[in-house]
């Protein structure tokens, strides 16, 4: 895979998770959303079109009414942006957002196609912090916990999410947080991470060799946002004795499966999904 910091960015194997193109809409309240979320994406009217593959007339007389509902307005150029309704209750929907329980069928179809520990980890501040952790049928358990925080630099989650910032961004981090030595493998020397983060960006996941609890081996994904950006990251997490490097390896093709459709069902529709380099910038 490459790497490219400028735009969105994910691995290439999220592009063969892209969802399948739905059937010509049928019914008037069909054609409405699809036509609404044609808008979003192509701003111009002969682009909603072209998109929808609806006659003018219909689309013309669609957009005027999700104009009139504020569903949409228009700018000076007459190009078409979310109006205030629909800004409304993305607000109240977002406000609402469980991850855990958006992501939880992806969660359970990945532990049991691995058959390890999988976390989902968020961002705060300096640290990651758990907010979902789903356990295989295997007779011990892993030490983390959800609510519990951990470093940046010595998780695949924390890695992951760091690879998606712009280099003086990670360089900011580096220096506000430092790079502690949690066990004997963690990174501690600025530019060892920085080389790090730049495999991390042109592999599209991350590892963590023992660099947080000694014996713990995990590989970690991006999780985009509606917006695009990399908040969460989604990781498998196994005992070092059990796996070898190539069967941890050989995970992240289930794992990216699994993280490019939990992003897809977070809201996220950006050009990443199809492209070959991981990535953005907050």
């Amino acid at each position: 895979m490459t790497a490219d910091l400028a735009g969105e960015r994910m691995p290439s194997a999220l592009a063969a998770v892209r969802v399948a193109a739905p059937a010509a809409p049928a019914g008037a309240a069909e054609r409405t959303l699809v036509v609404l979320e044609a808008a979003l994406e192509h701003p111009r009217f002969s682009d909603v079109v072209a998109a929808t593959g609806l006659p003018k007339a219909t689309v013309h007389r669609l957009l005027a009414t999700l104009v009139a509902q504020r569903f949409l307005a228009t700018d000076p150029a007459g190009s078409y942006l979310p109006g205030p309704a629909l800004l409304a209750i993305a607000g109240r929907a977002l406000a609402g957002i469980d991850i855990s329980a958006i992501a939880q069928p992806f969660v359970d179809d990945l532990v049991a196609t691995v058959d390890c520990t999988v976390h989902i980890g968020v961002i705060s501040g300096d640290s990651i912090v758990y907010v979902m952790r789903s356990d295989s049928r295997k007779p011990y358990t892993m030490p983390s916990r959800v609510g519990h925080a951990a470093p940046l630099h010595t998780t695949g989650i924390g890695k992951v999410i760091l690879a998606s910032y712009p280099d003086d961004t990670v360089d900011r981090i580096i220096a506000s947080a430092g790079l502690a030595r949690v066990t004997d493998a963690s990174i501690t020397s600025p530019d060892a991470f920085r080389c790090e983060i730049a495999d991390v960006r042109s592999r599209g996941t991350a590892r963590d060799r023992g660099e947080n609890v000694p014996g713990i081996a995990c590989i970690a994904a991006p999780l985009f946002d509606h917006t695009g950006t990399v908040r969460y990251g989604l990781s498998v997490s196994t005992l070092s004795i059990e796996h070898t490097d190539a069967q941890i390896e050989a995970m992240s093709g289930p794992l990216l499966k699994a993280a490019a459709a939990i992003s897809h069902a977070l809201g996220y529709r950006g050009s990443a999904l199809a492209t070959t380099t991981l990535g953005n910038n907050p």
